[in-house]
């Protein structure tokens, strides 16, 4: 199982960037005379570097992942109980965002909003689904119906908020911090921090985050930035589907795997107002990440409270 959690910042950096020239330019740009040229030259550019980044990317992918590997024939399998559903969650978050960059990219293109938001919308789903068919042929793996319903949960989120509301009112969300299961399958949740962030569901908390001012009257006293976020995590997995005795000859002590389920403020940093280019360039590429503020732990023993959670 390969979680898209790394390729959320890569792609949010690029989308801030397009929903920064749009924010910016769309208005004068319509009123000058060259606005169909420029439109249409960012329509090319886009094409051709959109498809060069996803063929490259399949490529890559297919050799430094799938080539070692023995294929077959394709073929589906249902991995619903691995990780607790937390890896699913990860689609679901990776789809979402790769929409949202669609969508900024389409638009800064010149393309009109309902067209913008089908097309770029799909493109996490799209992405997604390639490679779940990469996996279909794969002896190794097999293609998800579980990864394949979350992708496109994840783009339904995004697009059915933009028909709707032009707005992305309810945001999914993402927070780590490390836990001290690595150490004992070092092969499955990573040897290092950078690998235990993506690899170690442990320390993984997913977020529903919905912005509290988009919801009430425009003249509310409610910040625009404050969301208020439920959570879901899970922890005490040291394997995918059930935790193992040894590992290289040395016991592993044993853990019950319990789901977590949380509630917390949570601040949506695109909301904040700013004229500094920098600060909306960086508030736009981590807005994905959950802000770390105090939240209340729902688990299977009661109920825990944490000053300051992410």
């Amino acid at each position: 199982m390969r979680c898209y959690l790394l390729i959320i910042s890569f792609f949010i950096s690029l989308s801030c960037l397009a929903g920064y020239g749009l924010d910016c330019e769309t208005d004068s740009l319509r009123n000058t005379r060259d606005s169909t040229t420029i439109y249409r030259h960012r329509t090319t550019i886009l094409a051709i570097a959109g498809g060069a980044v996803y063929a490259g990317t399949m490529i890559g992918l297919y050799n430094l992942w799938y080539n070692d590997y023995p294929q077959s024939s394709f073929h589906v399998i249902n991995d619903n109980d691995e990780w607790m559903g937390t890896d699913k969650l990860g689609h679901a978050t990776t789809s979402y965002y790769v929409g949202n960059l669609g969508y900024h990219a389409w638009r800064w293109a010149g393309m009109g909003e309902k067209k913008a938001t089908w097309i770029g919308g799909l493109t996490g789903f799209i992405f997604l689904t390639t490679v779940e068919i990469l996996d279909g042929f794969s002896a190794e793996w097999g293609a998800s119906t579980g990864d394949l319903a979350a992708n496109t949960v994840g783009s339904a989120l995004f697009i059915s908020q933009q028909l709707a509301w032009h707005d992305q009112k309810v945001l999914l969300k993402w927070s780590y911090h490390p836990t001290s299961f690595p150490v004992y399958r070092p092969d499955l949740l990573g040897t290092n921090f950078e690998q235990q962030m993506i690899k170690d569901y442990n320390g993984q908390t997913f977020w529903l985050s919905a912005n509290l001012h988009s919801f009430v009257r425009k003249d509310s006293r409610i910040p625009r930035w404050l969301n208020i976020a439920v959570g879901y995590g899970a922890t005490g997995m040291t394997g995918a589907v059930t935790n193992s005795n040894i590992y290289q000859g040395k016991p592993i002590p044993p853990f019950e795997r319990r789901q977590l389920y949380y509630i917390a403020p949570d601040i949506d940093l695109t909301r904040i107002r700013t004229r500094s280019v920098i600060l909306k360039w960086v508030f736009e590429a981590i807005g994905f990440l959950k802000f770390p503020l105090p939240a209340l732990e729902i688990n299977g023993q009661g109920v825990k409270f944490y000053p300051l959670y992410f």
